[in-house]
C-alpha cells in the first residue's frame, strides 16, 4: 500500500514538473494614451510586444494598459516604476527635449520609415550625447508623416491660415505654427475631437492618418496640404532600465540586437506610412472632405518660412554643444538615400 502511495506521489510530482514552465516569463506593463483602435497601439505597441516575445523565445511578454497618466508625464510613469514602457510625444515637454526637434523640421524629403531610421542613426552618431532620455532605456525613435493643417471652414491658402486657432502639439509644429500666422492652442491629442467639435479650435496641425486615427474627418473636413509637410513629430519608445537590467543577459542582448534600435524604429515609421495612406484614401472617398494643395507660389512662401525656422532651431541645438549642422545633413542624405 506504501509503495502504491509513494508511487502515486511521485507520478504526481512529474506531472507537476512538466506542467510548471520552463521559461521564467517577464510580463511588461506597456502604457499608452492613444485611443485602443489607434495605429500607435495596434499597429506599433502591440506588434512591439509580438517582436519582444518571439525574441525571447517567449519570455518576455507585455499588456498594453489605458489610462495610467497622462501624455507628458509617461516618462516619469516609467522612471518611477509605475509602468515598464511607453511611447512619449517630445513636443509635450518643451525644455526636457531639444535635439529631438532636428528630426521635426519642415524640408525633409521621404516617407515616415525613411525619417525614422534616419533619426535613430543620427541619434547614435550625434545625439546620444546630450543623453536627453536619462534615467530610461530608449527602445526607438519615431516620427510620423508629413503634419499638414487640418481645418473645420474652407482653407485654399497660407493667407487663410492667418488668425485660426489651431491646435498645436509643441516642439517645431508650434515654431512653424507662428510663422504661420496661428494663434496657437495646446491640447494632448486624445482631446482634439473634443476641441473641434465645440469650437475652442478651427484647425488642428496632424499627419494626415489622424484623420482616422482620431476623427478628424467628421470635425475638420478640409486639410491644407504642402508638398513635404509642415513639419514632422518626433516620439521615442521608453523602457524603464531597472526592467531592462533585471532581465538575464541572454534576453537583454536578444532584445538589443533583434529589436530595439533601428529595427523598431523602421517599423513603428513603415506603420505610420500605412496609417497616412488609409487615411488619405478615406479622406478622398468622402463626399464632404477636401484637400487642398499648397500652390506654387504658397511652396515658394513657405519655404522662406521653412528656412528660418530651421536656422533658429539649429541655433538651439548647437547651444547644447552637438554639431547640429552636421546632424541635420545626415538626416537629410540618409533620407536622400532612402528613396
Amino acid at each position: 500500500m506504501k509503495s502504491f502511495t509513494r508511487r502515486c506521489a511521485a507520478a504526481a510530482l512529474s506531472l507537476a514538473v512538466l506542467a510548471t514552465p520552463l521559461v521564467a516569463e517577464t510580463k511588461l506593463t506597456v502604457s499608452t494614451w492613444l485611443p485602443p483602435s489607434h495605429p500607435i497601439n495596434t499597429q506599433m505597441l502591440e506588434v512591439l510586444i509580438d517582436m519582444m516575445s518571439e525574441a525571447t523565445d517567449g519570455e518576455v511578454v507585455g499588456e498594453l494598459k489605458h489610462g495610467l497618466a497622462p501624455p507628458p508625464a509617461q516618462m516619469d510613469l516609467v522612471m518611477d516604476g509605475a509602468a515598464d514602457m511607453t511611447i512619449i510625444f517630445h513636443g509635450y515637454q518643451p525644455g526636457r527635449f531639444v535635439a529631438t526637434k532636428l528630426i521635426e523640421l519642415p524640408g525633409y524629403q521621404g516617407s515616415a520609415e525613411a525619417s525614422s531610421v534616419a533619426y535613430w542613426r543620427v541619434h547614435e552618431a550625434h545625439l546620444a550625447a546630450l543623453d536627453e532620455h536619462r534615467g530610461v532605456k530608449l527602445v526607438a525613435l519615431t516620427t510620423h508623416g508629413p503634419g499638414q493643417i487640418h481645418t473645420n471652414s474652407d482653407v485654399a491658402s497660407l493667407a487663410d491660415l492667418k488668425g485660426l486657432k489651431t491646435r498645436l502639439g509643441g516642439g517645431v509644429s508650434a515654431d512653424v505654427g507662428a510663422e504661420l500666422g496661428l494663434v496657437g492652442i495646446q491640447v494632448p491629442a486624445p482631446k482634439v475631437y473634443e476641441t473641434l467639435s465645440s469650437g475652442a479650435a478651427d484647425a488642428v496641425a496632424m499627419n494626415i492618418g489622424e484623420r482616422t486615427g482620431f476623427k478628424l474627418t467628421e470635425v475638420a473636413k478640409n486639410v491644407y496640404e504642402m508638398p513635404g509637410g509642415l513639419y514632422r513629430g518626433s516620439f521615442a519608445v521608453l523602457m524603464s532600465q531597472e526592467t531592462f537590467d533585471a532581465l538575464p543577459e541572454d534576453v537583454r542582448t536578444a532584445l538589443d540586437e533583434k529589436v530595439f534600435g533601428e529595427t523598431a524604429s523602421r517599423v513603428f515609421g513603415a506603420a505610420w506610412d500605412a496609417h497616412d495612406a488609409a487615411a488619405r484614401a478615406v479622406t478622398e472617398a468622402a463626399d464632404d472632405n477636401k484637400i487642398f494643395t499648397a500652390s506654387e507660389a504658397d511652396q515658394a512662401a513657405f519655404a522662406a518660412m521653412a528656412e528660418h525656422v530651421r536656422s533658429k532651431i539649429l541655433t538651439e541645438v548647437a547651444a547644447t554643444g552637438i554639431d547640429a549642422q552636421a546632424a541635420y545633413d545626415m538626416i537629410a542624405a540618409e533620407m536622400a538615400a532612402a528613396k
